[in-house]
């Protein structure tokens, strides 16, 4: 009988509760591995009651249609509710910056009607790096036959075409996204509930976290089947920030009773109502089925391991894309993360079509130079764990619990694999730090390596690859995880990197350790040519020139640029690997606009000095304080701290080299004085953590 299928699930057990697939709730709260086992009931957000008296609107639904001289048709479908016959006419004006641009009056004819607004020479709304994010308002106000107001509905919308653009390729079939015609690789992250407990969420805690994101320049996040539809406030934000978004519906990691009649009529009203809810949004970028039920959970028939592809397809690939086509037909849908749509569909990540989640690096300990090998088109989840900072760990930790392998260090870890993971590649990428403290900072520049590999190797390949979101953006609580930013809103060094490798033009070198030959290439998401020049420069350790030189480049528009090619073999024979540091930097009218780091050695081989890093403290605007740093050798992976004040950082985990300096704006959260800050300072480097 259906009622005694099992439903299998990934983790059940280990990090999970068993039993979620029936429940409509959202799934991390049964657990996951980076989010504690609360599996909450109740009400959790606001309910109303309404009253009318004889009629409201039910529904207002939203449709551009871009024409080839640049106007915009929008038009408005209305729906209403009425308890009394009476004659309805709903006032229909289109609102920009205060300013009514079109308006009409349309009779509903049995509670229905449609009009259209031209718009002749609108703004568009563009993703964050790309332009602008003018929003207009649809306001929509039922009127009854004396003219007076029933009810009223006001959304923003932003005017754009934002699709997903799937094509016969030299590849396989391409998938990016464009926006308004125009192509653009998405850089960003997966966002999971940014509260284990949802519903104490606001929306200044949304617009801080979204915050973060754009000013590390992402342009799209993936809200993630495992949690839930997000508040209103959450869409907003992202529309004003240009942020574009992929929203799952919410399944993931599990199998689901579809065979069961009054479950798929539940899910039917729940994937209803939320895309009627999120369909007007500009940042709505995708509508996509689940997380990755394809991976795994789905085989010929019903077993203790997998669902049957039927019942999968009753759900993923009937009843969900059809709501979309009939409630969002301008948005695309995808029936998975991952999905590959050429081949069988057990071909999850395939190179050549879809989009990947690639975990080979550290799920399956594949060293980070793994990542170069990989050519895929659109990397919607990779990542690798850290540990937030000490005054993140300090919050839920006692003195003797600081260690690595304590109870309470493991509890919140909440992946078996995870601290004997993070410790793993440490060991092979850096030598043992000499502190608790210096182990958990050691972990964030080693998470930051390894998205910086994969990122800048995707953004080279540009435009066979056009994405990558990493998984992940935020914490729901304090733990190590795959975040970049911790759950009290700290930025990890990954998020400081994330501002660099995601930066509109990026400079990075495709290196081989044994031959000395490095790739220089520039990477632009400009939409415009532009001229730079290339600078690099090879010293010793000591920070000692070995060579360099300065060529002028021609940086193509929304692509990647082979600057130069260096044959440094001669360089590597001579000094030896461990002996070498190659800095790259790029300029556009006379400013350096990216930097970057070669080496030829794994760090812990470097035979790196005491940098004699020395700084100096000036008051700033807005009391901040600005500190200019400067390195008689060279640093590596230089960050500040105060000691008993909190701050925000203009810049942190960054690289000094003799005969420079770098000027980082300090920001107390609570007024301080220059005396505080100058006795407070803390500047540390890759060296002082062994």
């Amino acid at each position: 009988a259906a009622g005694q299928r099992f439903l299998p699930a990934w983790g059940v057990g280990d990090h999970k509760l068993d039993g979620g697939g029936w429940i409509r709730k959202e799934p991390c709260n049964f657990g996951w591995d980076w989010g504690p086992k609360l599996a909450t009931c109740g009400i959790w957000r606001d309910i109303a009651l309404l009253v009318y008296d004889s009629a409201r609107l039910d529904d207002v639904h939203i449709l551009q249609q871009h024409a080839a001289d640049g106007s915009v048709a929008v038009e408005v479908r209305v729906g209403a509710e009425q308890s009394l016959a009476d004659e309805l006419t709903a006032q229909v004006e289109l609102i920009f910056e205060g300013q009514t641009v079109g308006a009409t009056r349309l009779p509903l004819q049995a509670g229905q009607g449609a009009t259209t607004l031209r718009v002749d020479k609108p703004q568009l709304w563009w993703p964050n790096g790309m332009g602008a994010q003018p929003l207009y308002t649809v306001r929509v106000t039922l009127l009854n036959a004396a003219g007076r107001a029933l009810d009223e509905r006001c959304l923003r919308i932003g005017l754009r075409r934002l699709e997903l653009v799937r094509q016969p390729d030299a590849w396989g079939e391409s998938f990016h996204f464009s926006c308004n015609g125009v192509p653009f690789f998405a850089k960003g992250a997966n966002w999971i509930p940014d509260d284990v407990f949802a519903a104490r969420m606001t929306p200044e805690r949304y617009r801080s976290s979204l915050e973060n994101a754009r000013q590390a320049h992402m342009n799209m996040l993936r809200v993630w089947g495992g949690g839930i539809y997000e508040d209103d406030a959450f869409y907003d934000i992202c529309d004003e920030m240009g942020i574009c978004v992929w929203q799952d519906f919410i399944f993931a990691c599990a199998t689901y009773p579809t065979f069961e009649e009054q479950w798929m009529a539940n899910v039917a009203i729940e994937a209803e109502q939320n895309v009627r809810r999120i369909r007007h949004h500009a940042s709505l970028a995708l509508w996509c089925g689940n997380n990755e039920l394809e991976q795994g959970l789905v085989g010929d028939d019903w077993t203790a391991t997998t669902m049957s592809w039927s019942d999968y397809g009753k759900l993923f690939d009937q009843l969900l894309p059809e709501i979309v086509e009939r409630l969002d037909p301008q948005t695309d849908y995808w029936p998975c993360s991952p999905h590959s749509p050429l081949g069988p569909r057990e071909d999850h990540s395939n190179p050549t079509c879809g989009d990947a989640h690639l975990w080979s690096v550290w799920h399956g300990q594949q060293p980070f130079e793994w990542y170069r090998s990989c050519t895929h088109r659109f990397n919607s989840e990779f990542g690798f764990q850290s540990f937030p900072e000490p005054r993140t760990v300090y919050a839920y930790t006692e003195a003797q619990d600081r260690n690595i392998t304590s109870w309470v260090m493991e509890h919140h870890q909440r992946s078996g694999i995870g601290n004997t993971t993070i410790m793993k590649y440490l060991c092979d990428w850096f030598r043992l730090p000499r502190t608790f403290e210096m182990n958990l900072w050691l972990t964030q520049i080693l998470q930051g390596m390894a998205i910086k590999y994969a990122v800048e190797h995707w953004r080279r390949g540009m435009p066979r690859g056009m994405g990558t979101l990493y998984w992940q953006l935020n914490d729901c609580w304090p733990v190590a995880s795959w975040s970049s930013v911790d759950s009290l809103g700290r930025w990890k060094a990954l998020h400081y990197m994330a501002r660099r490798f995601f930066a509109p033009l990026l400079i990075s070198g495709l290196e081989d350790w044994d031959t000395g030959h490095v790739e220089v290439h520039v990477t632009s998401d400009l939409l415009e040519p532009c001229e730079g020049a290339v600078s690099w420069l090879l010293t010793d350790v000591a920070g000692e020139r070995l060579d360099g030189g300065e060529l002028a480049v021609a940086i193509g528009p929304n692509g990647d640029t082979m600057a130069t090619i260096l044959e440094l073999g001669e360089h590597v024979q001579q000094h030896g690997a461990r002996q070498l540091l190659l800095w790259l930097d790029l300029s556009v009218g006379g400013a350096v606009v990216s930097t970057n780091l070669v080496t030829f050695a794994r760090p812990k081989h470097l035979e790196l000095r005491a940098p004699g890093i020395i700084y100096e403290v000036a008051p700033a605007d807005e009391g901040a304080f600005a500190v200019t740093l400067r390195a008689e050798k060279p640093a590596l992976w230089v960050w500040l701290g105060l000691r008993y004040l909190e701050a925000r950082y203009s810049d942190a985990f960054f690289h000094l080299r003799p005969g420079q300096s770098t000027t980082v704006m300090v920001k107390p959260l609570v007024p301080a004085t220059l005396e505080e800050i100058r006795s407070q300072l803390e500047v540390t480097s890759l060296i002082d953590t062994y």
